[in-house]
Parts: structure tokens; sequence; C-alpha cells
């Protein structure tokens, strides 16, 4: 999509705002294309978005007065008087992210354009409620100790990324029956009493495709499925190049999908294919399969245990995408997960092989592909929630 398609995707979501809104709508319009096209002139901009070049140069002065928009060097050779081109200013907003997962908990402190200025991890059996509230309060403080005064005036809000009904998995993870406590849990008002800042929460596997949407490949794609292999697998749906939610925030919950079972029967592919069954057979093996969640990731001593792991996982994820691509005619399918990057491409090619065993006919399944964000996907997904909410057109 270039810049006028931006420009003119973005501009069909004014259509009977007020004035008040149609500023803010202005606003996030020239924000969203300088992000999605780097630094751009006021020329430019006016040319691509339909708004006037007076109306243009007021909203440019006023972010940049803001200190959202930073001057670059006047281009020169053009006939009149040099362009001066606009970039986003990295520290004008940033965020905190949190992803609470089956086994681990990252956070992270990101700036505008998704650079992590700061994180940290946590690991455990399970998460429980307390732990995983503490973790963030003495995580976000330590982080924000970390930054400028500057740096810290910009704060914009905390995102959160977790699984959909976390407590229902207490058996598979061998939590106490106490775990079930999450269901009772009001996120927001827990994490009011910690901080003041905006709360955003989201989907993980959601939380996934929106970074790798915004920091990786999403942007070479219009329409795609993702998947992210955690200890559980979830994924995300791009459409028109936009992340979709669907209207119970739960779009793209591919774990749900049924897949053939070993032996004949099938079962859901959340449990063919995500971490969980690796870990149990390692944990079967006699190994200490903390090495599976700890940053930075060296599963060199599972190699015995990952080969037939990567091949149920690339079977499953065959079924699962042929199923896809008979109702959606998305060109790819990114994967990614919590794992070593030559791990992820072993299972890629293994869907790709097994994915050409299929029956296809009536329909052209898509393209197996490699995500490239990686296991920090999550936590990078769930801090740039309240950037975009806030500031940009997702």
């Amino acid at each position: 999509m270039d810049v006028r398609e931006v420009g003119q995707e973005i501009r069909k979501l004014s259509d009977g705002a007020n004035q008040l809104g149609v500023r803010a709508h202005n606003e996030r319009l020239i924000l969203s294309m300088i992000q999605r096209h780097g630094a751009l002139p006021g020329s430019d901009i006016a040319k691509h978005s339909g708004l006037s070049a007076q109306t243009v140069s007021n909203i440019l002065r006023k972010l940049e007065s803001e200190e959202f928009l930073l001057r670059r060097e006047p281009q020169r050779g053009r006939v009149g008087k040099p362009s001066v081109p606009m970039t986003l200013n990295p520290d004008a907003a940033l965020s905190f992210g949190l992803k609470i997962g089956r086994r681990s908990a990252d956070l992270v402190v990101m700036n505008l354009l998704g650079e992590v200025l700061g994180g940290s991890q946590a690991t455990y059996p399970y998460p429980m409620p307390a732990e995983i509230f503490a973790y963030l309060e003495a995580g976000m403080d330590k982080l924000a100790r970390g930054l400028s005064a500057y740096q810290r005036e910009r704060l914009c809000g905390i995102g959160i990324a977790a699984p959909s009904e976390i407590w229902s998995w207490t058996e598979v993870l061998g939590a106490p029956i106490d775990f079930s406590i999450w269901s009772k849990i009001d996120v927001t008002a827990e994490v009011a009493k910690i901080s003041d800042l905006p709360l955003f929460t989201e989907n993980d596997g959601t939380a996934a495709c929106r970074a790798e949407h915004v920091f990786g490949r999403g942007r070479e794609f219009t329409d795609y499925a993702y998947f992210f292999i955690g200890s559980f697998i979830g994924g995300g749906l791009v459409l028109n190049s936009s992340v979709t939610v669907g209207a119970n925030n739960n779009a793209g919950a591919f774990g749900s999908l049924r897949v053939p079972a070993p032996g004949g029967g099938e079962l859901p592919l959340i449990d063919a294919a995500s971490l969980h069954p690796l870990e149990a057979a390692i944990a079967a093996d006699g190994l200490d399969t903390t090495a599976l969640w700890t940053q930075p990731q060296d599963w060199r001593a599972f190699e015995r245990q990952i080969d037939p792991w990567v091949a149920r996982t690339g079977d499953a994820l065959a079924h699962a995408i042929r199923s896809i691509g008979s109702v959606m005619d998305f060109e790819v399918a990114l994967i990614d997960g919590a794992m070593p990057a030559e791990v992820r491409a072993r299972v890629v090619a293994r869907t790709r092989e097994a994915l050409t065993r299929l029956d296809t006919r009536g329909m052209l399944p898509p393209r197996p592909e490699e995500a490239r964000v990686g296991a920090n996907a999550r936590a990078l997904g769930a801090g740039c929630a309240p950037i975009y909410a806030q500031y940009f057109f997702q």
C-alpha cells in the first residue's frame, strides 16, 4: 500500500465527524502516514492525504510544537523553496508492555518507533495474580528509573497481553485449584492500584500479530493469517492491512481448530502444535525444562525431543492452514513463536512439506512463511496498544 492508498483508506473514517473530531482524525492521519512511510515533507502529505496545504502546515506546526515531529534537513534541488521532511520524534510517546504467559512474563518499555528501551523477564511454574502484579509494579519502577526525566513525562500507557481464559488451563499447567482465581480478577482495577497510566488489554495472540504487522513482515501483505506458538498456540488475522480483533476480541483463535490426532480421531490445534507437548516430552526424559522459557534461548540440549515435536507441529499446522484457506483467500500464513529462529525455520519447512501432501483441490491454501519479530512479539504487541490507540490508525 503506497502513501496515496493509505491516505485514501484512512480518510474513509472521517465521514460525519465534528470539527474537533476531524482535527484529531487529521493529526492521526499525518502521524500514521509518517509512521508507515518515514520522513515526509508537507507537500507530499497534502498531495496524498487530500488535505489542503494550509491544513497540513497548521497540523505539522502543532505536532512539532508538541514535540511529536522533528524537522529533517531541507531537500534542495527542486524548483521553489526547499521542502522540509518531518519525521517522528522517537521519545514523543513511550509505553510499557506486559506479556502474561503460562510459563513466563515479559515486561518492556518502548518508544514511539517500537524500539525497546529496557526489559525484564520472570519465569514460574504458573502465573498467580499477586505475583504478576507485584512483578509489574517493581518492573515498571525499575524501567522508569532507567529513562530520562523527559521520557518519563512522555509515558502514555500500559499494555497487557494475556491468553483468553488463562484460568481454564489448570490441569495442563499443573497448577493448584486456586489458580482459577484469575476468572474473578479485575485486571483494570488491579493495575489502577499500581499506576494511573491508561491501561489497554489484548489477547496475547492478537498482540503478537500486531507486533508482526507493525515491526515485522506485516507490511508485505494485505491479508494474512498469523500463528504464534507459545505454551499454547494462538494467532491473529490481518484484513485490508489492519489487525482484526473481531466482535468479541477473539479473532484468530486458531487453537480451537480441529486437526487429525495421531492414531485416529481429532484434537484441537492447541494440543497438537503448542510448546506444552514439547515441555512434557523434555520433562518425561528427566531434563530441566527451564531453558525453554529463559532468554536468550538455547535449546541445543533438547534436540532429541525437538525433532519429533517439529514433525507433529508442522503436520498439524498444515491441516489448520488448509482449513483457514478454505474460508479466506489469504496470501500467506506467517508462523512465529517463543523459540529460537532456527527451530522456527524447521517448523515452517515441515509445514510447507506437509501441506504439499494434503488434498487442496478447489482452493489455494495460504503459503507458510516465517514471521520476523520472534519470541518477544507478545510483549511488543502489548506495548504497541497504548501508542496506537492514542496516536495512530491501526
